[in-house]
């Protein structure tokens, strides 16, 4: 299985990893699962250390670096391709303009989207594991 770790789920991975369940843990370090990350959640993270939400204790190109690392993880780059299905995603689904781009990206790459997000794991036209479990 390949996961696609929502960008809450990244973080938490790095500084708070007792906010994930112990299923998730285990699903993030168990090697027979791919991590992923998209680079829409490298966005939001550069979002939220510029209005202060967050702090990291390293320059953030460092933080990707070594966590992408820790958790063996590969990129995937924001294509046209999901761009275009971020707002074609059938039946209604919620405007934050990256959870729509995760949601494609899990789609179109066929992933299993890893969140604590619960309009994310209440849409049913993606894959998920609710990451508080």
């Amino acid at each position: 299985m390949t996961l696609l770790l929502d960008t809450h789920v990244w973080i938490w991975s790095q500084g708070q990893p007792e906010k994930l369940g112990q299923r998730s843990v285990q699903a993030l370090l168990t090697p027979q699962y791919t991590n992923t990350i998209c680079t829409i959640s490298t966005l939001e993270l550069a979002r939220l250390l510029a209005v202060g939400t967050i702090s990291l204790a390293m320059p953030l190109r460092d933080w990707i670096e070594q966590s992408l690392r820790e958790l063996a993880a590969t990129t995937l780059p924001l294509t046209h391709e999901i761009a275009a299905e971020a707002y074609a995603l059938p039946a209604a689904f919620h405007t934050d303009p990256a959870d729509r781009i995760l949601v494609a990206t899990a789609r179109i790459h066929r992933l299993t989207l890893l969140t604590a997000d619960e309009r994310i794991l209440h849409y049913p036209h993606v894959r998920t594991i609710d990451a508080r479990r």
